[in-house]
């Protein structure tokens, strides 16, 4: 089979996230749940399944930024849509700052993309509540909302936020306005959105709403005026309230908070109980160092679905030498990767940018000194010595640890039958810095950036 260069290259794009609802999509995709840890997906679905919508269930659902929790949230997207479920997906950055959020931002957001949805399989909700909220507030927002009878509740909320998201003024005053209204507010979704929307939804035959909320796990560590990081307060804070919504809700959140010394209050308060399920990378190697086969047969098949989507696995390993020089130059973009998917991707597409297949192993070497470069300069001397304990002792201990490294890409988690462990970035590993410290005794730091969890 010849390689189409054009689709490959589109399907090797980093930002392109697998619907596996669509067909096409469910080609390329690869399910790696038996090297990271079990069936997380499946297991969040049966979740769901297993309760009655009168029920509702909040489920935490975390790992490194681009391991691929959007695809895998799309994937349980679509089991659940198979069961019989309404399902309302959406990525919260589309609608909020990152660096800037509230709890009253992330139930706007969520009534409006359920509103949005039910609208378009004709489902329409006209809130009171709501409506009066948009009389109170259109003032001093100076922009014209519909509060007719026959308003769309998503489109008064999606203009209140673009207003607001480009001004942080703005945003101020409007969270001035709703903090006091919170528990009104979540009233209000809760019973003229949520369980109308269920109500309706049980007479189509449907089984229940489920709401994904993804991407807030790439809310920023900042510091609020409170002295608490953002993820703190809205996670561990304001979680009860999150958990509050009368149906079934998947939330992404930061894997710093895994890390943390409240993770016991987060889980008990945001979770019910139930630890957040983490999505680790695909493991190259074993803990102890050696190639790891099951995970490497996985990458390899990852990298050859996007160029050979309809062939079988035994045949995709055949054409090989039609996307590489060789066999050892796929593998050596697989171990270089770490098991991390959007690093795997990035490096290919910068291949592709470069040169036709087959990818040449000078290509390649290029592409990752140019990474592995980049990566080395962002690491501090302070910075070289905590990766040195985490390689050594392969644990993380505490949230500021993992704020330094997990979140700046310089350490992976992995999970394996004795539990999780964590390993340097490959790339970092072959740095000279690396090298000329890996054998020197491990010495204690002289100001610890670490806390005990």
């Amino acid at each position: 089979m010849k390689l189409e260069l054009k689709k490959f290259f589109r399907s090797c794009n980093p930002s392109k996230t697998l619907a596996v609802g669509n067909p096409e999509d469910r080609l390329y995709y690869i399910d790696c749940s038996a090297v990271r840890g079990g069936k997380i997906i499946e297991a969040l679905g049966r979740t769901i399944t297993l309760l009655s919508p009168e029920e509702p269930t909040c489920q935490l659902f975390t790992g490194h930024i681009g391991c691929g929790k959007s695809t895998e949230l799309l994937r349980l997207k679509a089991q659940l849509e198979e069961a019989d479920f309404h399902v309302v997906y959406f990525e919260s950055s589309q609608d909020l700052d990152m660096a800037d959020i509230d709890i009253s931002d992330i139930l706007l957001a969520i009534a409006r993309s359920v509103s949005e949805s039910l609208e378009k399989v004709g489902i329409h909700l006209h809130p009171t509540y709501f409506a009066n909220l948009f009389k109170e507030i259109k003032g001093f927002l100076q922009t014209p909302i519909d509060i007719s009878a026959q308003a769309e509740l998503s489109l008064g909320i999606a203009k209140i936020t673009a207003r607001t998201k480009e001004s942080p003024q703005l945003r101020e005053q409007l969270r001035q306005h709703l903090e006091p209204r919170t528990q009104g507010i979540l009233k209000a979704i809760n019973e003229e959105v949520l369980g109308k929307a269920i109500e309706e939804l049980k007479h189509r035959g449907k089984r229940g709403l489920v709401v994904i909320v993804d991407n807030l796990d790439r809310v920023d560590p900042r510091i609020t005026a409170s002295g608490r990081s953002q993820p703190e307060y809205l996670f561990i804070d304001r979680g009860s309230q999150l958990r509050s919504l009368n149906c079934h809700v998947v939330y992404t959140l930061p894997l710093g908070l895994s890390f943390s010394n409240e993770f016991e209050t987060m889980k008990n308060r945001l979770g019910g109980g139930v630890a957040p399920k983490v999505l680790p990378m695909v493991p190259v190697t074993q803990r102890t160092g050696e190639d790891f086969p099951a995970g490497m047969a996985l990458l390899r098949q990852l990298v050859l679905a996007r160029a050979f989507p309809e062939l079988n696995p035994a045949q995709r390993l055949e054409l090989i030498e039609e996307v590489f020089d060789r066999p050892q130059t796929l593998d050596r973009l697989c171990r270089i990767s770490g098991g991390h998917v959007r690093n795997l991707l990035g490096l290919l597409y910068n291949c592709l940018q470069q040169q036709d297949p087959p990818i040449s192993e000078g290509c390649l070497e290029t592409v990752i000194k140019s990474y592995r470069d980049d990566l080395a300069l962002a690491v501090d001397d302070q910075e070289w010595e905590l990766l040195m304990q985490v390689v050594k002792q392969q644990v993380i201990k505490g949230d500021k640890e993992y704020n330094i490294l997990l979140r700046s890409m310089f350490v992976f988690e992995y999970r394996d039958e004795q539990g999780r462990w964590f390993s340097v970035n490959p790339a970092l590993a072959e740095t000279q810095r690396f090298q000329s410290l890996i054998n020197q005794p491990l010495q204690p730091l002289d100001q610890p950036l670490v806390t005990n969890s």
